[in-house]
């Protein structure tokens, strides 16, 4: 099917994608080079991928598909072999077992013939989804190499078939969960964990199907779908592991055990949710070996880095880690720590659940069916003559009020609170029953922070951003931006994807910070009870760097991007 440039251009018009002096001269130039709209606008990156394609399979009248984050069904590449997916360039990435239909990303759908010869060769309905070309390679070489997950899978759901066959009573179907295709299955999803740098695992229960999907680099990315048939066999699997009761499938359970891969230790937090569809199954990765990075890799640098040191050198008060679940608190505390880390200092703390276990450091488990809660174990800690207390999270007024009593008689003691900025711990303390004047007696530092993706430095790139962007810049930074920009434009980097990165742009994570000094006239703001805008706004007078600010400025030295920046930082 031919498509006019008039037509294909009026949409892209329609949608706002382009102006109408745009799309004239891209006409009369891709008229020029004697080159499809859709051909040139790719070409010269002009219009995003997707918006093309999009319009593209709309005069086609296919399904798009961007099977570059589309997840491939291992069932649908048992249909097609590798040298017939190479030939013609195409991955069948779903299956649809009650209508017997497998979707086919190619970058050529209008191909009949080659349908006829793909529903020849399965005996299945093929359904063709427009897709990139170079993404479609990409994603072979990825499916198809032992590289990914999908070849182990296969393998291990075609035995896992054979297995099923063969048990005819249902009785004995607890066989086929110690069975090697489902452990086969639940090492490789694990292993893949691993080598991905995931930190949790999602493997969620759906009606025709059981999807998994991994949290690399703080952002959730569907990699796997499995058959609907094998869930059970799944979880049960997991259970065994984590010691779990496999016939209780009502009520939630938490559980953990040890995997290894190579040299690299990990320990497994599993946690199971009864849902509409069957038992959904997260579970946390932490890495035993490898170390914890220190302060400065975090992203702590300048005044910042000065303002926590100097506040942790005091031998008693509070330090606060404020931010949302996932923020990375725990691994600011736990850097901290390893810094204090001395023979001379006793160092016990009191976690829900330890995370990461630490030689030399005293860490104690809450157990709330025995009653060890963080008030109980509190108290039981002064018994210990620590030097320095670390509480999980400060969550009620009986825990609030131990820790100030344990700062004003003479310990270091470092907590969590759920709050969106620093300031904003002040006015929750005294929420949870803290009365100002102890406040600003024991308060030392209230520190906020924010995970943002680190952009991969194989396929960095650097940009001009748009006059309005620069000016936003210049507005939020004031005089934190560096002189250099009075004279020359600002620049940012941004990923371009590569197979380093699995062509996501970015490779690790770094925080973003503000960290909030406890000052006379801070201190005097505390008694007086003042809000927390009012005490931000002091501290910014006092040169506070506040988060945007801090993201903004490792915007500008290329190791994160804006975008990042403003998704985590934007309140």
């Amino acid at each position: 099917m031919y498509i006019t440039q008039k037509a294909f251009l009026t949409k892209l018009v329609e949608r706002g994608v382009l102006t109408l002096v745009d799309a004239e001269r891209i006409e009369i130039d891709s008229l020029h080079q004697s080159l499809p709209i859709y051909e040139y606008l790719l070409k010269q990156g002009v219009v995003k991928k997707d918006e093309v394609l999009r319009i593209q399979a709309e005069f086609f009248q296919v399904p798009f598909v961007d099977i570059s984050i589309t997840p491939t069904d291992p069932q649908a590449l048992n249909f097609v072999p590798e040298a017939v997916a190479r030939r013609y360039s195409i991955i069948p990435y779903a299956y649809d077992p009650k209508i017997e239909t497998i979707s086919i990303a190619t970058a050529d759908p209008l191909n009949l013939s080659l349908l006829d010869f793909l529903e020849k060769k399965t005996n299945k309905r093929v359904v063709f989804s427009l897709a990139y070309s170079a993404d479609v390679i990409k994603t072979i070489n990825t499916v198809y190499s032992h590289g990914g997950l999908s070849p182990e899978v296969k393998e291990a759901l075609e035995e896992a078939g054979a297995a099923e066959q063969k048990i005819e009573d249902k009785a004995d179907k607890t066989t086929l969960i110690k069975e090697a295709p489902i452990a086969k299955i639940v090492d490789t999803i694990l292993e893949f964990a691993v080598k991905g740098r995931a930190s949790d695992i999602h493997i969620e229960p759906e009606e025709t199907k059981t999807r998994v999907r991994y949290r690399i680099d703080g952002i959730l990315q569907e990699k796997l779908t499995l058959p609907r048939s094998i869930h059970d066999s799944l979880v049960s699997r997991i259970k065994i592991l984590s010691e779990m009761k496999i016939d209780e499938r009502r009520i939630p359970q938490d559980g953990r055990f040890g995997f290894k891969v190579g040299e690299e230790e990990i320990d497994l937090r599993i946690s199971t949710l009864p849902t509409v569809h069957g038992e959904k199954v997260v579970m946390r990765l932490l890495k035993k070996t490898g170390g914890l990075p220190s302060l400065t890799e975090l992203g702590l640098t300048g005044t910042q880095y000065k303002d926590l040191e100097e506040a942790i050198s005091r031998p008693y008060g509070i330090i606060l880690v404020t931010g949302p679940t996932g923020s990375g608190k725990t691994t600011t505390l736990y850097s901290i720590l390893t810094k204090l880390n001395k023979p001379t200092v006793n160092i016990v703390t009191l976690e829900d659940p330890v995370e990461y276990q630490i030689p030399g450091i005293n860490q104690v488990q809450i157990n709330q069916q025995a009653g060890l809660t963080f008030s109980t174990g509190l108290r039981s800690f002064l018994r210990q003559d620590p030097n320095i207390i670390l509480v999980g999270e400060i969550r009620d007024t009986e825990t609030t009020q131990l820790a100030i009593q344990a700062a004003l008689t003479g310990h270091l003691v470092f907590s969590t609170l759920h709050t969106n900025d620093a300031a904003t711990a002040i006015p929750r303390l005294i929420d949870l029953g803290a009365e100002p004047f102890l406040i600003s007696s024991v308060l030392n530092v209230s520190i906020a922070q924010r995970i943002t993706r680190r952009i991969c430095n194989s396929c960095k790139e650097w940009y001009e951003p748009t006059s309005e962007v620069q000016e936003n810049i210049k507005q939020v930074l004031g005089p934190l931006l560096p002189t250099k920009y009075a004279k020359e434009p600002i620049r940012f980097a941004r990923g371009k994807g590569c197979a380093e990165c699995n062509f996501s742009g970015f490779l690790g994570r770094i925080a973003i910070f503000e960290v909030l000094k406890i000052t006379p006239a801070i201190n005097k703001m505390i008694l007086q009870q003042a809000s927390a805008k009012e005490i931000e706004g002091q501290s910014r007078k006092e040169t506070m760097i506040i988060m945007k600010q801090d993201g903004y400025l490792k915007a500008l030295e290329g190791i994160t991007t804006i975008e990042e920046v403003l998704r985590v930082a934007e309140v």
